[in-house]
This record gives C-alpha cells, structure tokens and sequence, in this order.
C-alpha cells in the first residue's frame, strides 16, 4: 500500500496502518534524530511523532510526499523536546532540518531500492551495506566493525555496487529508449 493510502487509513483509525508507516519509516527517522538528539531522546521523539501521526493523520492534504509532512511532525516534537530539556533549536544538526532534504532523501532511498531490485538476487549481498551506510547512517569504520570485515573491503563493495548499479541503469535506459 502507498504511503498516502496508509495515512488516509491511519486518519480513519486503522490501526495496522499505523504500524505499517512506522515499520517503514521509524528506521531513517531515527537515524536522522540520532545525529542530532541524545540517544535517549530518540526514542521519545520517535513515539511522540507517530502519536502526532495518528492524531493529524486528517491533516495531511495529499499534494506533498508523506515524508516531508512525516519530517514537519518530527521537527515540531524534537523541537518540543529541546524546549521541555532547555535545549535551543538552533543546536539541531543542519543536516536534519530541510525538508526538501529530506524528501529528496527518501526518493533517493526509494531509487536506490529499485536498482538493488534490477541486480535481481545479486543485490542480496549489498542490502545489508545500504541499510547500515544509508538508512542507519554509520560511517564505513563502524560498518566494518559491524560486518566484521576490513574497511578497505567496505570500500571496495561501495564501488562494485556503484559499478553494477551504474550498468542495471544503462540497461534499463536502453531499455526504455524507443525504437526507430
């Protein structure tokens, strides 16, 4: 189901719904207010904003990407949270307050899981790369640590995926060129 159906649903209390917006948001999300936010605020800010979720649900109007309008409800929480904490708004990492940023982040996401989709099962062995660089947003030193590889190796399956993203894409272009 699509993003803006689940939150059309969530606004008319479905409750599934809700918890399908947070399984496929909640990750970046998180990432996101990890680099701005103590690790025990991420959490907190986490929940309120998929409260803020099913209460404003009716709100979302249908022109924008739900992940901008996801991002607006997660700035005013964080920014809610900084307040009650004495924080200013002003210490959040620039990197988390664009939402066009952010839209433009998520779309990227999105491509980036349709050329994994076009290596067919030899996109397999990267997944785990994307989702920890990308959607987890840890530097390629922790992702060698957490794979238990050298970080040379990192590199190098970085720049193969690049490579064979780079020819999954030249194919499809082609693809879609039409005849003469």
């Amino acid at each position: 189901m699509e993003d803006k159906a689940l939150v059309q649903a969530v606004a008319k209390g479905d409750d599934l719904a809700l918890q399908t917006l947070f399984e496929r948001h909640a990750p970046w999300i998180a990432a996101r207010l990890r680099r701005a936010l103590p690790r025990d605020a991420v959490e907190d800010v986490l929940q309120e904003t998929f409260i803020g979720v099913w209460r404003n649900a009716r709100t979302f109007k249908g022109d924008g990407e739900v992940s901008a309008w996801l991002w607006g409800i997660v700035r005013r929480q964080t920014a809610m949270w900084l307040r009650k904490h004495g924080r200013s708004e002003a210490e959040l990492d620039v990197d988390t307050r664009g939402e066009e940023d952010l839209a433009i982040a998520v779309s990227k996401k999105v491509d980036l899981e349709r050329a994994l989709a076009t290596l067919g099962t030899a996109g397999n062995e990267y997944r785990e790369l994307v989702r920890l660089l990308w959607e987890e947003g840890y530097s390629v030193a922790e992702v060698a640590s957490r794979l238990g590889i050298p970080e040379g190796t990192v590199k190098s399956r970085i720049n193969r995926l690049r490579r064979r993203l780079q020819r999954a894409l030249e194919r499809g272009a082609e693809h879609d060129r039409p005849s003469r």
